[in-house]
């Protein structure tokens, strides 16, 4: 029998033997997550360490047998110089012995790294760690380790649960891709069955009737992720599915952005925000979501990400990017999956009216948005509409006004886009380690930043003092490029993106301040789309600022710093159009400006050297996230004002980026069929309830 040594000395080693198991009813993970607030160890207060110590023994005693089912590992630290680098995602001899540090194995090498899957890694370089390093979450697979390294069973008996650390799942978590999942629960060991007519798929995980009559037709307005995940889903459960796009496919659209790179010609109807998978295909392509990243819904997206051609790294990825080199043949293959599933899609389409009768739609009016001079209007008929426009479908919002459907303002935020040189950001964050960035293709990620500062004024003068508002970054874009995404030739709106190696010479973020229905008022803006031309109206005044022809106006983060322009200069932007120096305190009214002001000295200590004479803001970002929102039931996703409405995603309100944006699609799909008889359970049952993204900061 083998001997290897152990923390009480020399342990006899015995081969596994049965052990009774007990089947669990429902196979969730043994994970209880406790969020402390503000307060950490010994801040905390002693209710707090009370509730804390309850909950970790109640964790402890959760484990029936430590035998079966996922041990996960987390905040397992491997130094840069001990790692392979920010592209390797396996299981790495440094890795192992952290994981033996764990487990308190003696020999790293002895354990199989066939019994470890890599769930997550990150790159943490904050200044207050000894040293940079990937920190890894890992799950171990007992059964497969005891198999193959039948010597780690009293190092088994020893794991402990700890919050936060090491966690037991009694089975592995089941995933997939949509179209897997959507596959298995109509077929999965299901019995047919005749009903008044309608085929009965009964199975252990939910029944699905499938009607005999006609199939429902239903129309999905918008082609964004929202839109894409709901047409998927309500195609996959065999609805007669149309997707009306007002903009054109990506082939086209990349050529009409590049008129507008080049020659300055903006199609108002195919651009930065219009266009086959929304406003975030010709943007960073970033994945990281607030609501939840290891939630059954936010995987089964990635998963189907994956199905249509993104990388697999993106599910391991602590901050998945895809860009829009690998969006592009993405979405083709989206479009020819959806083709295949019999989906009509209607490019260069725009819906100008809903066709009501009896306070329910019953379909859209309808015209060819190229050529709006010889085109002529087509009344299509539905049984539902699911209306996933974006956030710039401003002309769209005064429709469903028309017709009475309730529209309540919502707070959002505004400001510039700040860029320095992607040498700085390195040098700010990673200091002598950023000779290993090497434009994306070094060892360690391309440095980005996430800031945040919350100001409060010195008087209640709202809304003219920087009282209560929040300053964050927005869509940081490292190795990026400042882009337009202006709807109009008389405005200036201004993103970020960048393709998935990141190799641009500079980074780029919106710094934004939060505005309310108060500040919309203090202008003279009221009604449902208050904030609407709140937006208008300074994309308008940039414009102006600008001179014209699309140039952007900006300043040093220096002079912006001081209130003056002591230069008629200004560094290179990598915005292809044209700057023009300007002085941008004329730009917002004084409480966004102070509030950006006291915020970037705030950023300067966390980050010094964030204020820089290289560094250059743009003007304007006034487009973080929808201005409205769409009420709609939480139960079955229709409008509240108008029934077979059912308004999804960004645009509506009720998401925040392209993963949000995918799983309230998905979620609305699955719930407009349940209403159609088409399934009888709705996708909570499989994956849970989404948590809504409408008022979260990103």
């Amino acid at each position: 029998m083998s001997l290897l040594p152990s923390k009480f000395g020399t342990v006899q080693l015995h081969p596994p033997s049965p052990i009774p198991s007990r089947a669990l009813p429902h196979p969730r993970r043994q994970t209880l997550r406790i969020f402390s607030g503000k307060r950490a160890g010994k801040q905390r207060y002693p209710s707090e360490r009370k509730v804390l110590k309850l909950k970790h023994k109640e964790l402890v005693g959760n484990v029936n047998n430590k035998y079966e089912g996922i041990w996960r590992l987390s905040k397992l630290g491997v130094p840069v110089d001990r790692d392979p680098g920010k592209d390797f995602l396996g299981v790495s001899e440094s890795l192992l012995e952290e994981i033996a540090k764990v487990l308190e194995f003696p020999v790293a090498s002895m354990l199989p790294s066939e019994a470890f899957t890599v769930v997550r890694k990150s790159f943490d370089a904050r200044k207050r760690l000894k040293e940079p390093k990937f920190v890894y979450i890992v799950e171990m697979d007992v059964d497969k380790l005891l198999r193959l390294e039948p010597r780690s069973w009293d190092f088994i008996s020893e794991l402990e649960p700890k919050v936060g650390l090491v966690e037991h799942m009694p089975q592995p978590r089941k995933s997939g891709d949509l179209t897997s999942i959507i596959h298995d629960l109509k077929v999965h060991e299901g019995s047919v069955s005749r009903e008044s007519g309608h085929t009965m798929l009964n199975g252990s995980q939910g029944s699905y009737t499938l009607p005999t009559a006609r199939k429902p037709k239903i129309a999905v307005v918008g082609s964004g992720p929202s839109g894409l995940f709901a047409a998927l889903v309500l195609a996959e459960f065999g609805a007669d599915v149309t997707l009306i796009e007002r903009g054109q496919p990506v082939e086209q659209r990349g050529r009409d952005i590049g008129a507008l790179a080049v020659r300055r010609i903006l199609q108002t109807e195919s651009n930065f925000c219009f266009g086959e998978g929304g406003a975030g295909t010709w943007s960073d392509g970033k994945l990281v979501t607030r609501i939840g990243r290891n939630s059954g819904s936010v995987l089964a997206v990635m998963e189907t990400l994956v199905q249509f051609g993104a990388p697999e790294g993106i599910l391991v990825n602590g901050k998945p990017h895809l860009g829009t080199d690998r969006l592009v043949p993405l979405l083709r293959n989206f479009r020819q999956h959806l083709l295949k599933l019999g989906v009509t899609i209607k490019f260069g389409t725009r819906v100008d009216d809903l066709l009501v009768d009896n306070e329910r739609v019953i379909g859209v009016k309808v015209s060819d948005s190229v050529d709006r001079l010889q085109s002529s209007s087509q009344k299509w008929e539905y049984d539902a509409v699911v209306l996933a426009v974006g956030h710039s479908a401003r002309d769209l919002y005064q429709t469903l006004l028309s017709h009475n459907i309730e529209l309540i303002p919502k707070d959002f935020a505004v400001g510039l886009r700040i860029e320095h040189p992607q040498e700085v950001v390195n040098s700010l964050q990673y200091s002598g380690l950023a000779t290993q960035v090497c434009r994306g293709r070094g060892k360690v990620p391309v440095a980005d930043y996430k800031v945040a500062k919350y100001v409060s004024g010195e008087n209640g003068d709202e809304p003219l003092q920087a009282t209560s508002r929040s300053c964050y970054s927005f869509c940081m874009c490292p190795g990026g490029q400042v882009v337009l995404t202006s709807t109009n030739l008389s405005e200036i709106c201004v993103n970020g993106m960048s393709f998935s190696r990141r190799a641009s010479k500079w980074a780029n973020a919106a710094l934004v301040v939060t505005v309310s229905m108060k500040d919309f008022g203090a202008l003279n803006l009221r009604g449902p789309l208050a904030g609407v031309e709140f937006q208008r109206e300074f994309e308008q005044r940039a414009a102006r600022m600008g001179g014209g022809n699309f140039v952007v106006p900006v300043q040093t983060v220096t002079d912006f710093m001081d209130n003056k322009l002591s230069v008629t200069s200004v560094p290179q932007s990598s915005y292809r159009l044209g700057v023009k120096a300007a002085n941008l305190h004329k730009l917002f009214p004084d409480y966004v400006t102070e509030t950006l002001q006291h915020s970037i000295s705030a950023f300067d200590k966390e980050l010094p050297g964030f204020i820089s004479k290289e560094a250059l803001l743009h003007g304007v970002e006034t487009r973080t996230s929808s201005p409205i929102q769409i009420p709609r039931s939480v139960e079955t996703y229709e409008s509240t004002s108008l029934k077979g409405l059912y308004p999804v995603g960004e645009g509506a309100g009720y998401a925040g980026g392209i993963v949000s944006a995918a799983v309230d699609g998905m979620h609305a799909g699955f719930a407009v069929a349940k209403n159609f008889g088409l399934c009888n359970d709705g996708i909570e049952s499989i994956l849970g309830k989404a948590r809504s993204a409408g008022f979260l900061e990103y």
